[in-house]
């Protein structure tokens, strides 16, 4: 996945999220159901973000960007505890 692709879904993933909230308000979606969602493109909105940082910081070194991989979530949202 390129820089671009990871940036679009970025924003998708935003868009979502936005989209769950303004439904959760006008009583389309149960607090369950936005809660849970959430909490699913939050972890891939982490997900994204550290594949993009992973990707810079191969660039930077002079590395393959494309050798960087996604990272499990159980990993990536560990990372500040």
């Amino acid at each position: 996945m390129q820089d671009g692709q990871i940036l679009s879904r970025i924003k998708e993933l935003i868009a979502e999220e936005h989209e769950l909230r303004s439904q959760l308000t006008t009583g389309e979606v149960s607090e369950g159901e936005e809660h849970s969602r959430v909490r699913a493109l939050e972890e891939e909105l982490d997900q994204c973000w550290d594949l993009l940082r992973q990707r810079r910081a191969h660039r930077e070194f002079g590395e393959d960007p494309d050798h960087a991989s996604p990272r499990p979530v159980n990993e990536v949202e560990n990372y500040w505890q």
